[in-house]
């Protein structure tokens, strides 16, 4: 094979990123994302939403997340790049397409260090209380939370300059911790109280419908649980053998990631007591829900494992904060890469680390951690950016099977045909379900990412400019804007519900495979796509 045309042997500079990240820690890496702070409220959240099928959530999120895990395995394995996220659509459409996954992407990763540490004060509280304040029943950062919290913050920066190795090292350790915890949480709780009849006797199984299981999946913290199985992918330019190990921590972090979930939400569901459901899991309260499973341990009387649970309220999501520092730097590094950011983003310390990167990602870090309305809002948002850009994940991996047929894929992922179409649908209806009340603020967000876009691409010297691909990406734009025309029209979260709950899901499905196709048949041709790439790593 053209070696002009694989990443892993393309000479780059004199200064590189290390391949020092081995199988653990890649694997630690995606299992470190998915278990954070999502699996300390998750479970309540979705219970309030979905009830007893919330264990149906959970499962069907997973599914459809471990889809994209395949799709993403491929893509990874092929092409080892640096925050691959961004960069794979530029290699099949060229600059628009991939400045505008790219800053979705960026949007959705940002905020995540930062509500991973708020997560942790606001569990802190119970004893710290001067860490937050509540505002209309809201927790907010005060003044010396915000500190606290930026120091933190600092704290994760600090282990990223030091060095990929120790960072990825430091992170396997946490990893292990995050494993553990939850596994014995719920192996505790189901041993000392279960309840069957709170599964049948308080609205049924279903007490709220098949929307509420939908709506859980995006609105309750599922998909937001899920979303770190990608941090492999971002962290493939620095992985050892990535052709072998990015498959295995992708699809086998998911995989563990479900059964944990499952288990859990099952503990919660059975554990509470009767008497807290008398009014319906919509208004499920104990004491200590704060804290859902250091609540419910405390009045289980299981006061060790609640002061565990204190502890791991701190470990779980900061090493999820610790690793989402690492994979936003390497984003904007990324995008830097691609010409989209200014170019001494791209610069590496003596380590091979992105240092000013590093640094901006802290800085805006810093400015996320303005209050917001809640953490259950926040990971809507969030949630809702990643999955979008998750949708062109299919997207890409078809062009490139049409692009560079011959190309060598180290994991290839069967049918694909059949399972891309049907994982950029899932996308856009997770990003559906999540409702108009979070989805208009990203697609404002989206609106602005455009207006900087031209900013950056005027004051750029015409020699620098990347070449937008107008006629290879056009379609992307219109898929937003009609995305976002079906969310306002639709039943979820806010809209107008013009569009029927049944009738409104067959919309999204249809209009997805349009664009789907659509966007496959703009793909740029095979000599541009090997042009493409040769850029990325000039």
């Amino acid at each position: 094979m053209d070696s002009t045309i694989r990443a892993t042997n393309v000479a780059v500079s004199p200064r590189s990123l290390r391949r020092d990240i081995g199988l653990s820690g890649l694997l630690f890496a995606s299992l470190g994302g998915i278990i954070g702070s999502g699996w300390l409220f998750g479970a309540l959240y979705s219970a309030q939403s979905a009830g007893p099928a919330a264990l149906v959530s959970w499962v069907i999120g997973g599914l459809a997340v471990l889809l994209l895990a395949f799709i993403y395995a491929e893509l990874s394995s092929t092409f080892p790049l640096a925050g691959g996220v961004a960069r794979f659509p530029h290699l099949t459409h060229g600059s628009l397409v991939g400045y505008s996954i790219g800053w979705v992407v960026f949007l959705g990763y940002i905020a995540v260090a930062p509500i991973e540490v708020e997560a942790a004060l606001q569990y802190a509280t119970n004893y710290i209380p001067w860490l937050t304040t509540s505002v209309n029943g809201v927790a907010i950062l005060t003044a010396p939370g915000y500190a606290v919290a930026a120091l933190l913050l600092l704290v994760f920066v600090i282990l990223n300059l030091v060095g990929v190795k120790l960072m990825a090292n430091t992170n396997t350790g946490i990893g292990i911790w995050k494993l553990v915890i939850p596994t014995l949480t719920f192996i505790i709780i189901l041993a000392f109280a279960f309840h069957p009849s709170n599964l049948t006797a308080f609205g049924g199984f279903l007490p709220y419908g098949v929307k509420g299981v939908l709506s859980a999946i995006s609105s309750s913290g599922i998909i937001f649980s899920y979303l770190g199985f990608r941090q492999a992918v971002e962290l493939a330019g620095e992985g050892k053998n990535p052709q072998k190990n990015i498959p295995f921590a992708l699809i086998g972090s998911v995989l563990i990631g479900i059964v944990i979930y499952v288990f859990l939400q099952l503990a919660l569901l059975g554990a509470v007591s009767p008497s807290s459901l008398a009014s319906g899991w919509a208004k499920l309260s104990y004491p200590g829900t704060f804290g859902p499973f250091a609540g419910l341990a405390t009045t289980l009387g299981i006061s060790w494992l609640a002061i565990l649970l204190y502890i791991d309220a701190v470990v779980s999501p900061g090493g999820t904060g610790l690793i989402y520092i690492s994979s936003t730097s390497r984003l904007v590094y990324a995008l830097a890469k691609n010409r989209y950011f200014p170019k001494w983003l791209t610069s590496l310390s003596e380590r091979g680390v992105p240092i000013w990167s590093i640094i901006v990602s802290f800085v805006l870090g810093l400015i996320v951690f303005l209050p917001f309305p809640g953490w259950q809002t926040l990971v809507g948002f969030i949630s809702s950016a990643v999955v979008l850009s998750y949708g062109i994940g299919p997207v890409v991996l078809m062009s490139l099977r049409r692009q560079q047929p011959d190309l060598a894929r180290p994991f290839r992922l069967g049918a694909a045909g059949f399972w891309a179409p049907i994982a950029f649908i899932i996308s856009n209806l997770i990003v559906y379900w999540t409702g108009w009340n979070t989805d208009w603020k990203l697609f404002v967000a989206i609106l602005l990412g455009y207006v900087v876009m031209a900013v950056v691409y005027a004051l750029t010297p015409s020699t620098e400019r990347p070449r937008l691909n107008l006629g290879n990406g056009i379609w992307i734009i219109v898929y937003f804007i009609g995305l976002a025309i079906i969310s306002y029209l639709g039943s979820f979260g806010g809209g107008l519900g013009i569009l029927p709950f049944g009738i409104d899901l067959l919309v999204v499905a249809v209009y997805s495979l349009i664009i789907y196709f659509w966007a496959v048949g703009q793909r740029l041709n095979d000599a541009e796509s090997k042009e493409q790439l040769q850029e990325l790593e000039a």
